[in-house]
């Protein structure tokens, strides 16, 4: 299977032999379980001694003729801390437990819920890796995760680029992608960042993006930039090119499509011997 490889300009350069992994079979169930897997979530919850941490002892004996029992005073039968006595006397308060003030909660998080400890099989993460460069070839995927290209025709999927765009600066590669993606495709590939409604403004996360799109790029190739995410073709995972879902849309450069070649025909030979 041959590609078409646009330069900075969008239009046709060349061609390029694809790697097999480009028409793989796209099984969703396979992404879907990776995605699930991967998921991280940062533990947290309250100290294990919160509401503990006194010097005075907080159980309270129930028996008859102990020196400081509650035995008799009318008093329920929770943790009380001692704040003064005098002789047998005692000032005690409700202490520790979850109803009394400045005691624990009644049922924190627990820490052994949140980790994660799925895994996957090699081969399944070999199939969901192929699964997913598939889907950012196809042009029915791509339009089904974006609503907004619905009914409108996608152009030279995959997008191949020559290697040279790496070297651009920031105006000159938006108004390059602008060629070679088409008007409607760029608008969803940069990354767009807005105000956060309600709420999550006053906890820490007052904006939201975009995922946008994916650069691939070869082992020597190196773009810095905010306006969409860059990933290595040796490194390439299912949560970069799945983010949201499969069929994102994504770049590759040529250099990029030459080592998958390379990769996936090593596999392909092995497997054949």
């Amino acid at each position: 299977m041959k590609a078409k490889i646009l330069d900075i300009n969008g239009k046709e350069k060349g061609s390029i032999e694809l790697p097999k992994c480009f028409s793989a079979e796209i099984r969703e169930d396979i992404i879907s379980k990776i995605l699930e897997t991967k998921k991280r979530r940062q533990p947290y919850s309250p100290s294990l001694v919160g509401g503990k941490q006194h010097s005075a002892k907080g159980r309270v004996v129930h028996r008859r003729h102990v020196w400081r029992s509650g035995y008799g005073r009318g008093i329920s039968r929770v943790p009380r801390k001692i704040f003064s006595r005098r002789g047998s006397q005692f000032n005690w308060e409700a202490a520790e437990v979850p109803q009394a003030r400045g005691g624990m909660r009644a049922h924190p998080p627990k820490i052994v819920k949140m980790i994660n400890t799925s895994r996957i099989n090699k081969k399944e993460m070999q199939k969901a890796l192929e699964s997913a460069i598939s889907a950012t070839a196809s042009q029915e995927k791509i339009k089904k995760r974006y609503s907004l290209l619905e009914g409108k025709k996608i152009e030279n999927l995959p997008f191949i680029v020559e290697s040279k765009i790496t070297s651009l600066k920031a105006k000159e590669m938006i108004s390059s992608l602008k060629k070679i993606l088409g008007e409607h495709v760029f608008e969803i590939a940069i990354r767009k960042k807005s105000i956060r409604s309600g709420r999550g403004k006053l906890r820490g996360r007052k904006y939201k993006s975009t995922a946008g799109m994916i650069m691939v790029t070869g082992k020597k190739e190196s773009i810095k930039t905010g306006m969409f995410e860059v990933a290595k073709a040796e490194n390439l995972s299912v949560a970069s090119l799945s983010r949201g879902g499969s069929g994102r849309i994504a770049v590759y450069t040529e250099n990029a499509i030459k080592e998958l070649n390379e990769k996936y025909r090593g596999k392909n030979e092995s497997n054949n011997n």
